[in-house]
């Protein structure tokens, strides 16, 4: 794959925060585009609100109830995330067209400036509080309200992973930002609000209960064998080879051989990098194409009565070494899961799931990675 012409350009929203274009496609790569200007009264983003300290577990819990108030599954014509134009009101995005945007969250869990007079305890010592001080985003993957993004040609996809790997940098780098997660949810069932095609991207100011568990893992791993944990993982998985999907010259995707969701694939690079921003272009390059397949056989994996392909549900969740603590024990990888377990069917996670952390899973890993072989496009 040649490598992309993406012109990066930027503009400002009504309310101060920037939308950031990610051009890939004549004239807008070139750097010819005809926007208007947000045209909407829109009040400044507030202060971040507060996170609470769950002393039961030494997680953080963070409370925006401001995001009760955000858009829910509005009709097409009302759709934030198409171009303003298409359709009955002004969108996030006033422009004609567009190919890849990324923009503040208006409804963000975590953001800046600190709130005023936000004292660091309530009702007693122990229930510690902090300001929900951080970075989060929205990335569209295209104006197109009606693709997904496993529909969309290779050299988008392209697009999208020089988008995550320019953002990840970035809110790296802001302060008080401790890991950067980029993710997609697509699905009524993971619980959308919107479904236009588009991802999400945080900048936690702590590092993940999940993170961190994986890297204290990693570090007793290298500590004991000198070797690290999701290197060996990713050998292994290859040297047994019946929950390998996909092998490129620089990905492997697979099952885990501890699966607990009733889909879920992996992929990794076979080199050993910390972040999206570590990749090099022909990594990228691979990467799309593998990506789309993995996109693509997802939508075949469910099949209706009579032959209908059943599109997936799911989350998509780049793991990624956070910015200072741990980061040297960081490998980066997909995690991709759905909580479909059949044609109209919805795992839910009750009891053992929810309350004690213990899953059950309802199939095994080997078929998960039989039926994924099995619907290959070639």
């Amino acid at each position: 794959m040649t490598q992309p012409v993406i012109h990066r350009y930027t503009k400002p929203l009504a309310d101060g925060r920037t939308l950031l274009f990610f051009d890939d496609s004549a004239p807008f790569s070139e750097g010819r585009r005809r926007d208007g200007d947000d045209l909407r009264d829109l009040p400044a983003q507030g202060p971040a609100g507060l996170m609470r300290l769950d002393q039961l577990t030494g997680e953080w819990v963070s409370m925006a109830p401001h995001r009760n108030a955000r858009a829910f599954m509005p009709p097409a014509d009302e759709c934030p995330l198409c171009p303003t134009g298409r359709g009955t009101v002004p969108s996030e995005i006033p422009t004609e067209d567009y190919d890849v945007v990324a923009f503040g969250n208006r409804s963000a869990s975590f953001t800046a400036p600190a709130p005023e007079g936000l004292a660091p305890t309530v009702g007693g010592d122990l229930f510690e509080q902090r300001p929900a001080l951080g970075h989060c985003e929205v990335m569209c993957f295209t104006s197109d309200h009606e693709a997904s993004l496993g529909s969309l040609p290779v050299s988008r996809l392209r697009t999208v992973i020089e988008a995550w790997a320019d953002r990840t940098e970035a809110i790296n780098g802001m302060e008080g930002v401790e890991q950067v997660f980029c993710f997609e949810n697509r699905g009524k069932e993971i619980g959308v609000t919107l479904q236009h095609p588009h991802g999400q991207i945080y900048g936690y100011p702590f590092l993940t209960p999940r993170t961190r568990t994986m890297l204290e893992r990693a570090a007793a791993y290298r500590a004991t064998t000198g070797r690290r944990l999701l290197d060996d993982i990713v050998a292994a998985e290859i040297e047994a080879g019946e929950r390998i999907i996909i092998a490129s010259e620089h990905w492997v995707a697979y099952v885990p051989a501890a699966a607990r969701w009733p889909v879920e694939i992996h992929l990794a690079p076979r080199r050993c990098v910390p972040d999206l921003a570590a990749l090099t272009a022909d990594e990228r390059d691979d990467l799309a194409v593998v990506y789309k397949e993995i996109l693509q056989r997802a939508d075949r994996y469910y099949v209706r009565e009579g032959g209908e392909s059943v599109p997936l549900p799911y989350i998509a969740a780049w793991h990624q070494a956070p910015v200072r603590e741990l980061r040297e024990e960081a490998r980066l990888h997909l995690q991709l899961f759905s909580v479909l377990r059949g044609v109209d069917r919805v795992k839910y996670l009750a009891g053992s799931e929810s309350a004690m952390g213990a899953f059950v899973s309802d199939t095994t890993p080997e078929k998960i990675a039989a039926r994924l072989r099995e619907v290959a496009s070639v």
